[in-house]
């Protein structure tokens, strides 16, 4: 079964004054590239966070995110009041010494320095904040391999098709080959034909022929690009994580392709070679996004 790269997967946990949010995206990568933010409650475990999404996303280019949202005001004011006594203590010794009265409405006055208020705000989650962050980042992950997954499946008949069509243009080859060495044998015999005066051994001319469209001969290469199409088709009913050997696969096939295209010396062959390119370029580009 094959996984796609390619997923999102979201995940909230509710705590009693709070919800805990995770968001997972991934696009396809050669490797594990994870781009990850945490909410500073969970600082303190974002190597932890990390490690389980990285065990189990394994490849791909991943955003994730870990945030909070309070369903209960996340702080609290509280009056300075180590700053508020210095400001007054300021205030009394500037009366004292300009001889003014001191204010009749001292909240109004000191309320209105800087840093008489003072806001305090978690930076740190107890253990159910936690235990709430892990089971949300694995929710999330389960939801984004489910994506994968189903994404996977559209991927495989997709592949099945492609490598069905390029089977079918293979099949039809034979069909011009006999056309095809009659051809490359009359042309041969032509171009001697325009020679003035020439004088050739017949014997030794076909025993040339016969090396030469030797040299043509496609049947290695048919045979190859056959085993290929069935292994890639094999490989696609294996477990998950086998997308770089089916890149692999799919150069082979590229390879094999290539020098049929190079032997042919025939106009309809080189029009089913270049559909076979066609499909086969269409599978490597989506051969990139399998886990």
């Amino acid at each position: 079964m094959l996984l796609s790269m390619t997923g999102f997967g979201k995940s909230i946990v509710e705590l009693p004054n709070k919800k805990v949010i995770v968001e997972l995206k991934s696009l396809n990568s050669k490797q594990l590239d994870m781009s990850l933010r945490v909410a500073p409650l969970f600082r303190e475990k974002e190597m932890e966070l990390r490690n389980i999404i990285a065990r189990r996303v394994e490849r791909g280019k991943v955003e994730a995110s870990v945030y909070v949202e309070m369903l209960q005001p996340e702080a609290s004011m509280q009056f300075n009041v180590p700053v508020i006594k210095a400001y007054k203590a300021q205030i009394e010794e500037m009366a004292r010494e300009l001889g003014i009265a001191t204010p009749d409405d001292w909240y109004s006055v000191l309320l209105r320095f800087p840093e008489t208020l003072k806001t305090e705000s978690a930076t740190s989650g107890t253990d159910e904040d936690y235990e709430a962050a892990v089971r949300a980042v694995n929710e999330a992950i389960d939801s984004l391999l489910q994506y994968r997954s189903a994404e996977g499946a559209k991927l495989e008949d997709f592949f099945s098709i492609r490598i069905e069509n390029i089977r079918n243009l293979l099949a039809q080859i034979p069909r011009f080959e006999v056309e095809r060495v009659e051809r490359i044998r009359a042309r041969i015999i032509d171009n001697l034909s325009q020679l003035p005066q020439a004088e050739y051994d017949r014997s030794r001319l076909e025993q040339e022929m016969i090396f030469y469209i030797e040299k043509l001969d496609i049947n290695e290469e048919k045979q190859r690009l056959t085993q290929h199409l069935n292994y890639f088709m094999e490989t696609l009913s294996l477990s998950h994580g086998q997308g770089k050997k089916l890149g692999f696969i799919s150069q082979e096939m590229g390879r094999e392709i290539n020098t049929l295209g190079s032997k042919s010396n025939h106009a309809e062959m080189q029009k089913l070679v270049v559909r076979m390119k066609d499909e086969l370029e269409q599978i490597k580009e989506q051969v990139l996004n399998v886990l």
